[in-house]
């Protein structure tokens, strides 16, 4: 099973290269996981034809806080994984995100526009990293890809510039 997980699109509306990405990256993907900051609902558009679990981020509005939780945990081929957007400073955002998940394989987040993907104590901590832009601005864009098979898996995929 493949899920496609993406953050901080901070966009109003789709655009061309998101939907490509979509299209191209997140074509097999059984569920794309959003882990906040759409910024506004008209980006689901691009999503349209996927299962698609959001999470509201600090940057969204208030339409998307209304919508959507701000943490959720689902169940995934017998795997849990927490999603949510994170809050506050980068430093130290993945203990504080241990915190708040109780007994999960995995924590996805977004906020800190930095990719991870490492275990930690068992638990796969997972940022795509930003789709926007990164912290500093010069960082590329990533996605990324969660594979459950025999194990739980993480890929941070880096995106090619705009067009």
């Amino acid at each position: 099973m493949k899920i496609g997980v993406i953050a901080d699109t901070h966009l109003k509306a789709p655009t061309p290269f998101l939907e490509k990405v979509v299209e191209c990256y997140f074509k097999d993907c059984d569920m794309i996981l959003h882990a906040g900051d759409l910024v506004s609902p008209d980006v689901l558009e691009a999503f349209k034809d996927k299962k698609l679990v959001v999470v509201a981020g600090n940057r969204d509005s208030q339409e998307i806080k209304k919508r959507f939780p701000s943490t959720t945990t689902i169940q995934v081929k017998g795997y849990k994984i927490g999603v949510t957007h994170g809050s506050g400073s980068p430093f130290g955002i993945v203990n504080r995100l241990k915190k708040s998940f109780s007994s999960v394989d995995c924590i996805v987040f977004g906020h800190t526009h930095m990719p991870v993907n490492r275990m930690e104590e068992g638990c796969l901590i997972f940022n795509p990293g930003s789709f926007k832009y990164g912290i500093p601005h010069f960082w590329r864009r990533s996605i990324g890809i969660l594979e459950i098979g025999t194990k739980l898996q993480g890929h941070v995929l880096r995106l090619p510039r705009e067009r």
